[in-house]
Formats: structure tokens, sequence, C-alpha cells
């Protein structure tokens, strides 16, 4: 079986940032960019928690589908499995830098949140007591501050 092309990346050389995953396009014509929002180091910092990756990715989903600037865009957000980031998957033909102050803008949101996480309820979520809204927010002002407010060319493409 041939390896699907996230797996062809140096993930001992992956820096933490923003990348291109993949474009596809549609049947109708509409290109899909999927981003690569790499919150650890791959295999040299420790992963994320699934408990704060998933409040995060209610915080995130919840923040980007109502941004009036880019809600009709934003196709999915949600967490690797590999517990080292989240995936953003956005309509368009897009590049890291396109979306970095997006990317700020949400990665503060996370930070600063206070409050009842949205769609944490038995109705809502088949999971919603399984949150770290206290880790989320760790890890986005630590991905806020050391990343995002920093951010190189590096961060911005795959090692080759």
């Amino acid at each position: 079986m041939e390896k699907i092309a996230s797996f062809t990346i140096d993930h001992n050389r992956l820096k933490r940032g923003i990348y291109v995953s993949r474009r596809d396009t549609t049947p109708s014509g509409d290109v899909i960019t999927t981003f690569d929002i790499r919150m650890t180091e791959p295999n040299r910092q420790p992963a994320m928690s699934p408990a704060s990756l998933h409040a995060m990715e209610h915080l995130a989903a919840t923040y980007l589908r109502n941004r009036p600037d880019w809600r009709d865009r934003v196709v999915y957000w949600g967490p690797m499995g590999c517990c080292t980031g989240n995936y953003l998957l956005m309509q368009g033909e897009l590049s890291p830098a396109d979306i970095v102050p997006l990317m700020r803008d949400t990665m503060k949101f996370v930070a600063e949140f206070d409050g009842e996480i949205p769609g944490a309820s038995p109705r809502d979520c088949g999971n919603y007591s399984f949150m770290d809204l206290d880790e989320a927010r760790r890890n986005a002002r630590t991905y806020l501050a050391e990343v995002l407010e920093n951010i190189t060319d590096e961060n911005l493409n795959y090692p080759r």
C-alpha cells in the first residue's frame, strides 16, 4: 500500500507551526486546503492530552465558525490522532501565511476563554466530561507566545 502524503513528512525535523498538509479539489471545482496546526514538536516534546485537545476543539471550532470574515470558508477543525496539533480544513487555495492572523486570534480566544465550554453537555457531546479547559488554555498560550507571535518561514514550510 502506498504511504499517504502526511506520513512522508520527516516528523523528527518538524517544528511547531502552520503547514499546508494537502489541497484537494472537489468534483464541483472547490479547493479545500488542509492545514497542519502543529502545536508540539513530534517525538521531541510531550504530546497534548486528549482532554485538552477536546476542549480546544470545542472552543476553536465554535470561534472559527462564528467569525464573520472566515466562517463561510471553515470546513472542519479537529485534533490529530498523535495529539501534537490540530487540522483545519478551509475552502480555497490558501497559504499558511494567509491564516496566521486568524490562528493568533483563535489561540488568543482559547487562551483567554472563561466560562462554560460550548457544547460541553450530555445533550451536545458524546464525551462532554472529557475536557481539560485549563490545559487547553495553557497549550494555546504557549503556542501563541512561542510560535505564532514570532513565526518564521521554518514554521510555515514543511522540512525538506
